[in-house]
């Protein structure tokens, strides 16, 4: 089972899908990707930040109420 994104993480999760893609190749053989994984990568993480810096009230709750969050 695939992992859940909420509306406001879309983004997020077609810059994983595309770095799994690349790591998929990479590893089938084909040309060396790292270049390419992490140029993404560190895309990825200025999305991350970008996004859940300026979440509004409902987007937090959704996220504190979202199934896969990590629980302690």
């Amino acid at each position: 089972m695939g992992k859940k994104y909420l509306d406001f993480e879309k983004p997020i999760a077609e810059i994983e899908k595309k770095i799994e893609e690349l790591k998929k190749k990479e590893k089938d053989g084909e040309v060396d990707r790292r270049g390419e994984i992490l140029q993404l990568q560190q895309i990825l993480n200025e999305k991350r930040k970008e996004i859940y810096s300026n979440l509004s009230a409902w987007q937090i709750v959704q996220v504190a109420r979202h199934p896969d969050r990590p629980h302690t």
